[in-house]
């Protein structure tokens, strides 16, 4: 998969479970970064597939961005998360779908425990989505909830 990401990211309402009712899946990731000028390299392990995306840095604050993501073999994966720095991102991934549009939820573990953020992909800037009752505040534009930052600034410094 490649071309414009649109993304919108929100925290999960404090105390809330009520997503992983919700999920038709869920999923085990596992991922980490190569160090890039220019862009981010991203290697994850879904469960047991894996992937190497190349995202380029965002011209309006975080909304949207380029993305291009190539599926790889485990083995080729295993080899690259030993080229990442700053340790890995440990979550689980719960998916539920809102109409046409798919919201993933992600439980993060490790440093990053406690924090529960969803994000969903839009087709357009503009458009709008209705979200669940489980969806609090919206945090696209906040870089501490991007997982690259979350590596060096895990939530439990905060």
């Amino acid at each position: 998969m490649s071309g414009l990401e649109i993304e919108r990211k929100y925290l999960i309402c404090p105390g809330s479970t009520a997503y992983r009712a919700e999920a038709f899946a869920c999923r085990h990731i596992l991922q980490g970064y190569i160090p890039a000028e220019g862009a981010t390299v991203r290697v994850r392990m879904v469960d047991q597939e894996a992937f190497l995306t190349i995202k380029s840095h965002s011209e309006d604050g975080g909304l949207s961005r380029y993305e291009f993501e190539h599926a790889i073999t485990g083995d080729e994966a295993r080899h690259l998360l030993g080229l990442c720095k700053g340790g890995f991102i440990d979550k689980d991934r719960y998916l539920i779908r809102l109409g046409k549009h798919l919201l993933e939820v992600d439980e993060f573990h490790g440093r990053n425990e406690g924090l529960v953020v969803a994000e969903v992909e839009y087709d357009t800037l503009d458009e709008s989505v209705k979200l669940p009752d489980f969806i609090g505040k919206e945090v696209t534009f906040d870089r501490r909830y991007s997982n690259a930052s979350l590596l060096l600034h895990p939530y439990c410094e905060w």
